[in-house]
């Protein structure tokens, strides 16, 4: 793909996130391209460009174009090792860490036609029991495909749908519905609840104990499947379960989740803050009238207790207040309060604030100024020192964006910047100290690199590597995909070709019966049924006249004489019978009946005649 269909992909995929909601842009660029690709050569279009503009002309194109991108291949118990180890280990550690009376929370991601959830609905059922999983177990299944989730409430399946559920459990939890189907036990069903989700875009649920994603995080890129992943790791319980595809593997760097089982790619969550700290803003804001507000007598109160200078400046360019520190600093009294802001030294002194205050307000962001020298003196015995301040700018609004004025924060960093001198003073000297060290270190350090650089290629290897498996198994499901749809087109073929061979072999049979020759031409005279009472009446085999004119054949009929009442027929005229006199395949004179009858089309168009030959001897 070059630069301009790169960026003509990315245009559709905007626009597709604008118009529909659907945001495709954290998927994986090759497979999603192939995917569009294919649908835009079904619509026969070229070009992603102009396949927006078809988009806005057919509107229900979006729903094909959703269909073909988001492949839906799931089975029951799918990789039946993984769920070896569900039945095996994962359920009962979980039912071991809750009391009996505790709910159990379950999320099937990406559930498409629902045979995953119903998976894990017979698992937990056999576990429990029915009455205690009805009671206590909550499946929530989830997909971003409306017509996929239509399916799976539903529940029904067919005998090839469920040929991978034990005998024993098919019998147990579907009941046949009497059209070819079976169906999910209905009191079960009511557990398991579908919704339609969009991994990438919303919230996640909380509280999960038990959370599957199957072969999906492969189809999204490296950014958004860490995203994806910090949604899980905030989704489930400190003892909560991820279990991944067989295509699928964790981020190397991914510390929120531990390995259980690496073969049956099963996860245990790593209970830590860093997930929930990203994920805070999945939560709902807090309710204002709670918080409460500082009143003016308690606001003033905390200004003057600050440790730094602080002051206020109107909208109007007045000032406002002054903390004690800052009219200690500044030399700033009770009677400058309410003076124009620009008529005091602090507006220029020590650093310009004017500007800096003009361009928090016009901008509405904060202004910082580093490293401000004051040059009044700051006692150290006999010693003094000017002081050094980080000056920061803040424009004040009101809940409706109206400014209210200015806040000048001022910083003391004096004793950091002494500090920061004495430790690059200490630096040096370690540096000088250590230049013999250093000397004896390079070569460790040289070879140090070049084992970083060949653990980093390994990395870098084993990342390219999965990558390629991950398309390698997109690839695979597409081939499936396309396989199924292949089948389907291949049993009808094979269904009409055995009604054709049937509708054939009566025909014969019915051409056979007669007791006439029987000789069926198309407009052009070219033979097309040469019946068997044919091959014996003029001693000519089916094989040596069938795709031949009729006019060209050499047997014992006079063709001058029957030429005309054939041309007569495919004309539209009837015909009427003729008599000639004709010479059969033993040598022997005959007299014989020509009649031909129209063979007419379905749609009344005429495609031949039937000529039938009777010896009257």
């Amino acid at each position: 793909m070059n630069d301009s269909d790169t960026g003509d992909l990315e245009a559709l995929l905007q626009y597709l996130r604008r118009v529909r909601g659907f945001d495709f842009t954290g998927y994986k660029r090759p497979s999603l391209s192939r995917r569009i690709a294919k649908r835009m050569e079904q619509v026969a279009i070229e070009g992603f460009e102009a396949y927006i503009d078809y988009l806005e002309v057919h509107p229900d194109e979006f729903n094909e174009l959703f269909d073909t991108i988001l492949i839906n291949v799931t089975s029951f118990f799918r990789d039946a090792a993984t769920w070896e180890g569900v039945t095996s280990t994962v359920v009962p550690a979980i039912l071991a860490a809750k009391d009996d009376a505790d709910a159990i929370r379950v999320w099937a991601t990406a559930c498409a036609s629902g045979e995953e959830a119903y998976t894990l609905a017979m698992v937990l059922c056999e576990a429990l029991g029915d009455d205690t999983f009805k009671e206590r177990v909550k499946i929530y299944a989830t997909d971003v495909d409306e017509p996929a989730l239509v399916q799976a409430r539903q529940a029904a399946y067919t005998d090839q749908q469920l040929s991978a559920v034990p005998e024993e459990l098919r019998e147990k939890y579907f009941e046949p519905n009497g059209n070819g189907t079976a169906v999910f036990r209905k009191d079960l069903r009511r557990v398991v609840i579908f919704g339609r989700h969009d991994l990438v875009q919303d919230a996640p649920i909380s509280r999960i104990d038990l959370l599957t994603c199957r072969n999906t995080l492969m189809y999204f890129n490296a950014e958004t499947q860490a995203r994806i992943l910090a949604r899980f790791h905030f989704a489930l319980t400190d003892a909560g379960v991820l279990i991944l595809g067989k295509a699928e593997a964790l981020l190397s760097r991914n510390d929120d989740f531990k390995a259980v089982d690496l073969k049956r790619r099963i996860f245990g969550k790593v209970p830590g803050l860093p997930a929930r700290d990203r994920l805070l803003g999945f939560a709902e804001p807090g309710d204002e009238g709670a918080e409460g507000m500082l009143n003016d007598r308690l606001g003033e109160a905390a200004f003057e207790a600050v440790s730094f200078a602080v002051l206020l400046v109107d909208a109007g360019g007045l000032l406002a207040f002054a903390n004690h520190k800052t009219r200690e600093l500044f030399t700033l009294s009770a009677q400058d309060l309410g003076r124009p802001f620009q008529d005091l030294d602090v507006s220029f002194r020590p650093v310009e604030l004017r500007s800096a205050m003009e361009q928090a307000n016009a901008e509405r962001a904060e202004v910082s100024i580093r490293n401000v020298q004051w040059p009044a003196a700051r006692t150290q015995g006999r010693e003094t020192t000017p002081t050094t301040f980080d000056v920061l700018v803040t424009p004040l609004q009101d809940s409706d964006g109206a400014p209210l004025g200015t806040m000048i924060a001022f910083t003391d960093i004096t004793v950091y910047q002494q500090l920061e001198e004495e430790l690059h003073a200490a630096n040096r000297e370690l540096e000088t100290a250590y230049e013999e060290l250093q000397s004896t270190n390079e070569e460790l350090e040289t070879t140090n690199e070049e084992l970083q650089s060949t653990v980093e290629e390994l990395e870098t290897t084993n990342e390219e590597l999965q990558a390629t498996n991950e398309e390698l198994e997109t690839m695979n499901e597409e081939l499936q995909s396309a396989n199924e749809e292949l089948q389907t087109m291949n049993d009808e073929l094979r269904d009409r070709t055995q009604e054709r061979n049937r509708v054939t072999a009566f025909l014969e049979a019915v051409f056979s019966s007669l007791r006439q020759a029987v000789v069926v031409v198309d407009r052009d005279l070219k033979v097309s049924v040469w019946n068997t009472h044919a091959e014996e009446l003029w001693g000519l085999r089916r094989g040596e006249v069938e795709g031949h004119n009729l006019m060209s054949l050499d047997f014992g009929i006079p063709l001058d004489e029957i030429r005309p009442t054939i041309r007569a027929c495919l004309d539209g005229d009837d015909g009427q019978p003729v008599t000639v006199d004709a010479v059969n395949r033993r040598g022997r004179a005959i007299k014989c009946t020509i009649t031909c009858t129209p063979l007419d089309g379905a749609s009344g168009i005429r495609q031949g005649a039937i000529v039938t030959m009777e010896d009257l001897v």
